[in-house]
């Protein structure tokens, strides 16, 4: 395990003043692409600045319960087509094709190797930090949100800080333009069997397939405009 933090200057970052009229324009031409054109592939810089976005991501306490796999491999693609029915014009054409791996319950559990990787490696915490989360994060997970209760808890959480890192990263393909899908049509179990148990390409004791999601640039135009309820049926003001 590489023990070495990557520090993100945060601090003395300028506030952006970007215009907002441009990220919704963005986020108006996202659509879930379903038709990608094989021949029209992204660029390392920009996979690697949407990756970027993956890595800057937040997630609960910081203890960043996630790994992607790009699946990049022709060979590999076609073995999961039939595991895939709503994955397979990603895995067919999608310049870049991502499978969300999240932490299972012995990782996130206070006291494991995992843990104690993030708080003493890359966060570098001081000791009395690390007492104050020994309190605080084990109530978190056994008392206030109980995510330790089972492996299935555990893993629904660990699974939800996988979709902020997915649903940024389609973000920020968006606004450079490149298109992208997220999908959940698929069966994790042959899934895990293919890219786990037999590929080895992940450990099946320490993580589980999230979610997956297709990027690359669209070979069609959308069908039709998108549909959304009004604000007012979706948001309530307490004031």
């Amino acid at each position: 395990m590489n023990t070495e933090s990557v520090i993100i200057p945060t601090k003395n970052t300028p506030q952006p003043h970007n215009d907002k009229k441009v990220l919704l324009e963005a986020m108006k031409y996202r659509y879930a692409t379903k038709k990608f054109d094989p021949a029209k592939k992204i660029s390392d810089e920009d996979f690697e600045t949407l990756l970027e976005a993956a890595r800057l991501s937040p997630t609960s306490f910081g203890m960043e319960p996630w790994k992607i796999l790009v699946i990049q491999n022709p060979e590999i693609r076609k073995e999961m087509i039939p595991y895939g029915w709503g994955a397979k014009a990603g895995l067919e054409g999608a310049s870049h094709f991502v499978v969300f791996l999240a932490n299972k319950r012995k990782d996130i559990t206070f006291g494991s190797p995992y843990v104690d990787h993030m708080l003493k490696d890359i966060h570098q915490v001081p000791p009395e930090v690390y007492d104050f989360y020994s309190k605080v994060y084990s109530r978190f997970g056994k008392e206030d949100m109980k995510i330790l209760d089972s492996e299935r808890s555990a893993f629904d959480w660990t699974s939800k800080q996988a979709y902020i890192v997915m649903a940024n990263m389609m973000t920020m393909a968006a606004y450079m333009g490149i298109d992208s899908c997220p999908l959940e049509g698929y069966i994790p179990d042959e899934m895990t069997r293919i890219l786990g148990k037999e590929r080895k390409l992940f450990d099946t004791d320490h993580y589980g397939i999230a979610v997956m999601a297709a990027f690359g640039y669209r070979a069609e135009t959308p069908h039709r405009d998108k549909s959304r309820k009004p604000l007012s049926e979706s948001v309530e003001w307490v004031r």
